[in-house]
């Protein structure tokens, strides 16, 4: 098996779901290129073409180029990122076929741009179903341990849950056989209940020329599946030969996706659930992986920024693991639960903090890795939305940057409260 540098193994590249050793190819120096895939029989439409234009996508590109290095055998230290220079096109497509099935979201109270906004879900402490039925009495919250005013509360449940689902097929950090088997998985599950989604949905195909969205949301699973099956991924040119190298570009680029999709979100009103089936992009941690006090830096920006962009968006973010219990020896599996922790400056930020699992949990999500029937897992993320409780309170004065750790508790024996994490102060 080809080794990630010279001198090094495998590991340095701790729970990278892609194994090495294709054939190589000629490396791209610029993904930034319109695609010819055909959807329902018509050609793809670009709405909307974003390079590299991102906070997060600028700073991680700067990180990656400005001192990441990797010790090979013998101390020598070894640049890396200079291949990682890409620009990134983020293409939001419309399929014709479900033009005349778009579902208009449902207007909803939103707070203040000032206030911090909570999608929280309870349930029993030894799990089960989303509990309803609880009253503002019932929650208190705390900002760094400080108790909170709750400003508004709002308890969801049934049909009049103001939710949109974003399913994304992530075919960048993901293998080939595997993508065939997921989107089989997804048909699967756009298509039961005689294809009645259960909210709003759209589709995103996420590869390394971009990442493609239908335009608007159906409820018609029906239509979700036959765009499915239309939709063309193609061969990935991040070629997995390219060893670190490629890992770095496939993180920058899925950090970057990520970002522009929750800035696509955020023109929409409500609850937005992002349902990324993919077993995660790269975590860059090893014992041969260094970075110094300014790549630090640039990445405690870039995940200020995206926690920033995810929280005013109102996205939860659900990862999905297609290999399931296939990938449960492997680091991916649980090695993310060490980095779950926000961060509260830059000197204890590594590339481990913007794994595809850790900013799930950070966003009140879950991490789903338990079986194989991806179909389930993506019933049981839906499911988790069937009650919630919106609240909001003020936030707490602080400096820029300053890290806020949230808990949400309930008035209740037996009872937990999930939500996201924390919050960032603003500039």
């Amino acid at each position: 098996m080809a080794g990630l540098l010279p001198g090094s193994e495998t590991r340095d590249i701790i729970g990278d779901p892609l194994a090495y050793g294709e054939i190589p190819g000629p490396k791209l120096s610029r993904l930034e290129r319109r695609i010819g895939a055909r959807h329902s029989g018509a050609e793809v439409t670009i709405l909307a073409k974003i390079t590299r234009s991102s906070l997060s996508g600028r700073l991680l590109v700067r990180v990656l180029r400005d001192g990441l290095t990797s010790k090979a055998k013998g101390g020598r230290r070894m640049r890396i990122g200079r291949r990682c220079g890409v620009n990134l096109a983020v293409l939001f497509c419309a399929a014709a076929a479900l033009a005349q099935q778009v579902t208009t979201r449902p207007q909803v109270e939103e707070p203040s741009k000032s206030a911090v906004f909570l999608d929280v879900v309870v349930t029993r402490k030894n799990g089960g179903a989303p509990l309803a039925g609880l009253t503002q009495q019932d929650f208190t919250v705390t900002d760094n341990n400080a108790p909170q005013a709750i400003t508004l509360f709002r308890a969801v449940d049934g049909s009049e849950v103001p939710v949109a689902m974003t399913v994304v097929i992530d075919a960048v950090n993901t293998a080939f056989t595997t993508v065939a088997f997921e989107r089989n998985q997804i048909g699967k599950f756009f298509k039961a209940n005689n294809g009645n989604m259960a909210y709003p949905t759209q589709l995103a195909i996420f590869t390394d020329t971009g990442m493609q969205i239908q335009a608007g949301f159906t409820k018609d699973g029906n239509a979700l599946s036959a765009s499915l099956d239309h939709s063309v991924v193609g061969l990935r040119e991040i070629k997995r030969s390219a060893g670190f190298y490629g890992a770095a570009e496939r993180l920058q680029l899925s950090i970057q996706t990520l970002e522009q999709l929750a800035q696509h979100e955020a023109t929409q009103q409500g609850r937005k659930l992002v349902l990324w089936v993919s077993p995660g992009w790269p975590i860059l941690e090893g014992p041969r992986i260094t970075i110094g006090p300014k790549q630090q830096q640039g990445i405690f920006d870039t995940i200020t920024g995206l926690s920033t962009a995810l929280r005013q968006a109102r996205v939860t973010l659900y990862s999905i693991d297609p290999l399931g219990m296939a990938d449960a020896g492997g680091f991916q599996h649980s090695y993310y639960e060490g980095f779950v922790k926000g961060v509260r400056k830059p000197g204890q930020t590594g590339f481990g903090n913007l794994a595809l699992q850790v900013i799930a949990t950070q966003t009140g999500g879950l991490v789903l890795n338990s079986g194989n029937d991806v179909a389930a897992l993506l019933d049981r993320a839906v499911a988790d939305s069937k009650a919630f409780y919106e609240l909001s309170f003020d936030p707490v004065k602080g400096e820029p940057d300053e890290y806020h750790q949230i808990e949400v508790k309930v008035g209740k024996p037996g009872l937990i409260a999930r939500t996201r994490t924390g919050y960032y102060s603003g500039k």
